[in-house]
């Protein structure tokens, strides 16, 4: 039986985006799905992150030891990609991404043997015809305090809008990184032109100075601050996840908080990565067709 070997790797909405397209090349290849869980979160000294999928409905085993190359085995996959760059792609037993945009030779690749692959693989183009295998595997098992389950009760009893504020760097930087407050404010707009009286469900970063950066009404907005730490971001997805609507912004944790929700008449608005006036930079390789981007 063939087997594929994924490195999983980034915060959790860049761990979904490397399982779903390693899941949908296994599903189609009928090959064993491992996980290495591991070795791209060992030289992770600035954000110490750790695999996060434990927090959904996913069956595929992790990698043994060997598995990951071990021991050596930063030196062992350094080799194995110089060898593989100088195949042509299908005949590749370790697939690295090449840049950013969707590579459709993704989807007809014929895995034979063991295929180790590393990228984040951001497109729902890797996965959209498995879409409702990968949606059942994501099912995120919630958390199982009373302050989320209360506030998740709240954010279903309203029209509800999650507004997602990242600051890659400083709230004032004007760096292309950061998404221009002019999106957020249009977004806003025009979410209270299609919405009935929307009540903002406000993640971010850093929440206290998202709420001082924008015209909200005072009486229509909640703040999710408790869910402190890396380890605590599944439940502030998994209460993303009960929103209606989406204000999501150049992040892969807002794209999977819209993408998982369930509700089909579901408005979500996304920076335009072209013409937003921070220019900032490219995060998907597609944003889906139903989505606003602005």
């Amino acid at each position: 039986m063939s087997k594929i070997i994924t490195r999983l790797k980034g915060g959790i909405g860049n761990q979904l985006f490397c399982y779903s397209a390693a899941r949908r090349l296994a599903l189609v290849n009928k090959a064993e799905l491992v996980l290495d869980d591991v070795t791209g979160f060992a030289d992770d000294h600035q954000y110490r992150r750790k695999c996060a999928l434990n927090h959904f409905h996913i069956s595929a085993r992790k990698a043994a030891p060997a598995e990951r190359l071990e021991p050596f085995a930063r030196y062992r996959r350094r080799g194995m990609k110089w060898l593989s760059r100088r195949k042509p792609f299908a005949e590749r037993r370790f697939l690295e991404q090449e840049g950013t945009d969707f590579d459709e030779r993704l989807l007809d690749l014929k895995v034979k043997g063991t295929l180790y692959l590393d990228g984040y693989w951001q497109s729902e183009g890797y996965f959209k015809d498995v879409e409702q295998t990968i949606r059942e595997d994501l099912r995120i098992i919630p958390p199982t305090d009373s302050l989320n389950h209360r506030m998740a009760e709240e954010i279903r009893n309203n029209n509800a809008v999650a507004l997602h504020v990242r600051w890659f760097d400083s709230p004032d930087s004007t760096t292309p990184r950061n998404v221009s407050f002019d999106y957020y404010q249009r977004a806003i707009d025009l979410m209270e032109r299609k919405i009935e009286t929307p009540q903002y469900i406000l993640f971010s970063d850093d929440p206290e100075e998202a709420r001082l950066k924008f015209i909200l009404p005072k009486d229509r907005v909640t703040v999710v601050s408790h869910n402190r730490g890396d380890e605590n971001a599944y439940a502030d997805l998994w209460l993303m996840t009960q929103c209606k609507h989406f204000i999501i912004t150049n992040s892969t944790f807002s794209w999977w908080g819209a993408w998982l929700a369930i509700n089909s008449s579901k408005t979500i608005i996304a920076p335009d990565v072209e013409t937003n006036t921070n220019k900032i930079s490219k995060f998907f390789a597609q944003i889906p067709n139903s989505w606003t981007e602005l």
